[in-house]
């Protein structure tokens, strides 16, 4: 890890719950704009394919494009076609 020489902010590591989240969602004039998610300051971005509820502690948001891009493909390929 890298020698931080300032402290990151805590609002920075401890994410949002959902009740935040809707309610800077709700701020937005256009509710019909697609969401993304980005890890790298908006560099890249993906859109989110699922919303998923972990052991009722986490609520989770997947893109799941690697596994349609790999798992999904090798699986499909064993499946007969449709008669």
């Amino acid at each position: 890890m890298k020698d931080l020489r300032h402290p990151i902010p805590k609002w920075v590591t401890s994410g949002k719950t959902i009740r935040q989240l809707i309610e800077e969602l709700q701020t937005f004039e256009n509710q019909d704009m697609p969401v993304r998610m980005s890890l790298d300051d908006g560099a890249t971005h993906h859109g989110i394919s699922l919303v998923m509820k972990r052991v009722n502690a986490l609520c989770l948001l997947i893109n799941s494009e690697h596994y349609y891009e790999n798992g999904w493909q090798d699986s499909m390929d064993g499946q007969l076609p449709d008669a």
